[in-house]
């Protein structure tokens, strides 16, 4: 548990430019060019996830996914720990945005897998 809670502290720490308009994560809505194109479940570069589906969460993380506020605090720290148990956890769900990816479901997965220096993440491609 302190490993997360640091691990938390550290990933919200590193999002000083949180404030910044630029730094906010990107919000997709109406038609998005390329959704619809499925791909099924499949192993997707974290660095090709560019924004989400869901208003809310852009106001939770930044452009990296680092977490911005507290709230997000509980869910990020139970998902690392269970990372550091090895416990399997479902793919998240994003749609194609151009050559990038929008978050669907799975925000804190995301946020927890670049915190953890992971390179790629299961997902399943709407």
């Amino acid at each position: 548990m302190i490993d997360a809670e640091y691990a938390f502290t550290r990933a919200r720490r590193g999002s000083r430019l949180r404030r910044l308009r630029t730094n906010e994560l990107p919000v997709y809505g109406g038609p998005i060019a390329g959704a619809g194109r499925g791909g099924g479940l499949r192993e997707i570069p974290l660095e090709a996830i560019s924004g989400t589906l869901e208003p809310s969460r852009a106001r939770q993380f930044d452009r990296a996914f680092r977490p911005r506020r507290a709230s997000a605090r509980r869910r990020w720290e139970s998902i690392w720990i269970a990372e550091e148990r090895g416990v399997p956890l479902p793919p998240i769900s994003v749609v194609p945005v151009g050559d990038h990816y929008a978050v669907r479901d799975g925000h804190h997965r995301v946020s927890v897998a670049r915190a953890r220096g992971a390179f790629a993440i299961d997902a399943v491609v709407a």
